[in-house]
């Protein structure tokens, strides 16, 4: 596992591709602040309601200076599939070769109904307008994430 990322680390640029198999970069977004969470796998429930939480959200964050951009190991079709299933207006980033995961920290040895084993640590970090971390967020609850971050930040 990769070590974990910290408030002041410069954010592990990337290029991505999105559920539109469009290229997506950190780097094209400085200047904005980044909601960049990491999730095990769309279409899952837990996932869904964070996606989903999220989306409702997108309009308040956006307006607040921030863009937010969701990564996973699933395939840009299979992400394609989950933004119309459930309506998500948020950036959907694959991740298939685990590379920013790790580079985050977001993969590796995890609890898992008591048992360790390898698999996405679900993670949220901030990222500022310069590319700065500021907020590293590990094993993060699925339900009432997106609420309790919107307090971190100071937007509830």
């Amino acid at each position: 596992m990769s070590d974990r990322l910290a408030a002041g680390d410069t954010a592990p640029d990337f290029t991505l591709t999105n559920d539109a198999e469009e290229q997506v970069s950190l780097s094209d977004l400085r200047g904005k602040k980044v909601i960049l969470y990491f999730y095990p796998a769309a279409m899952t429930p837990g996932c869904t309601k964070q996606a989903c939480d999220f989306s409702e959200s997108l309009d308040s964050l956006r307006g607040a200076g921030y863009e937010v951009l969701g990564v996973s190991k699933d395939k840009p079709a299979k992400l394609a599939k989950f933004r119309e299933r459930d309506a998500l207006t948020l950036t959907l980033l694959s991740d298939e070769d685990l590379a920013v995961h790790q580079a985050y920290g977001a993969y590796g040895t995890k609890k898992l109904y008591g048992k360790e084993v390898e698999g996405v640590i679900r993670s949220t970090f901030v990222i500022d307008e310069e590319g700065k971390v500021e907020l590293a967020q590990y094993n993060v609850k699925a339900t009432g994430h997106v609420a309790k971050l919107r307090r971190d930040l100071g937007l509830a």
